[in-house]
């Protein structure tokens, strides 16, 4: 009995000295794994902390991202604004250097119109200086005329128009006197020839020539002016060996010349030095 209570009480010893190693395994287990729980939570804490940080992160990143989207887009707006402000900038220099291109070839054209005019002007104003010198010649020539006219009419010589007369005087000095009057007679006549005939064709039309022509403008200018009588809206044939060729009609007068306009076809054909005749009222 004693043997079996020794074995059993050595049995239950034992049976409590594993029990309690058990337990003390069991407990350390234990122990380890709620330090290991511990330090997991502790982990996941931080791990959760973490990621919050990250998540408050990234919500900043993404509303950084959609500032920054939205100023791209302002930016893009704004830079196709201005491209196309550009473009309509470029267009509008394109067109004012169109413009101003135009505007110089319009000056050099009027430059060069305006020469012409200044060169046509400066011809019949030379034209009018050499025709005023003419006339003066012909003023004095008509003056000596009107002088040896009226020298031959006083009697002085005892002559008359047409006629030589002479008194008998010296053998000597007659054939110089035959020969003066002679002389001054035939001035007298031709000078009457040349009144009758100034007054016989006061009745006719006026002839006179082309001097100028303008085939830009489509006028031509004419050796006649106030002097001779003609008026703006005269009209003149103009004539070439007898043929007419085309109609002037006077836009402008001066003294001794005049401007006067033709009709688009006939720029190639009047010509210089053609003549033109007054057109009946």
């Amino acid at each position: 009995m004693n043997r079996k209570g020794a074995v059993l009480k050595l049995s239950l010893i034992i049976t409590i000295a594993i029990s309690l190693a058990l337990i003390g395994s069991l407990a350390f287990l234990y122990n380890s794994e709620i330090a290991k729980n511990i330090k997991l939570r502790a982990q996941v804490d931080e791990l959760t902390a973490r990621e919050r940080i990250a998540e408050d992160k990234l919500e900043a990143s993404k509303k950084k991202v959609s500032e920054l989207t939205l100023k791209l887009q302002e930016t893009k707006d704004r830079i196709t604004t201005l491209t196309e402000e550009l473009d309509k900038e470029k267009s509008s220099r394109q067109e004012a250097i169109k413009e101003l291109e135009q505007v110089k070839a319009d000056m050099e054209q009027q430059k060069a119109s305006r020469q012409d005019i200044e060169n046509m002007l400066a011809q019949a104003q030379n034209a009018g200086r050499r025709l005023k010198e003419q006339l003066k010649v012909i003023e004095q020539q008509r003056s000596e005329l009107e002088v040896k006219i009226k020298n031959l009419e006083s009697g002085a010589g005892g002559v008359e128009l047409g006629k030589v007369v002479v008194n008998n005087e010296a053998a000597d000095s007659s054939k110089v006197v035959n020969n003066a009057a002679a002389n001054n007679a035939n001035a007298a006549s031709e000078s009457v020839n040349e009144q009758a005939q100034e007054g016989s064709s006061q009745g006719k039309a006026l002839e006179g020539k082309v001097t100028v022509v303008n085939k830009e403008y489509n006028f031509a200018v004419i050796n006649l002016g106030q002097k001779d009588g003609v008026k703006v809206g005269d009209q003149f044939s103009v004539t070439r060996e007898g043929k007419i060729i085309g109609d002037l009609k006077v836009e402008k007068t001066h003294e001794s010349m005049s401007a006067a306009g033709f009709a688009a076809e006939l720029k190639d054909t009047i010509k210089e030095n053609d003549l033109v005749i007054q057109k009946g009222k």
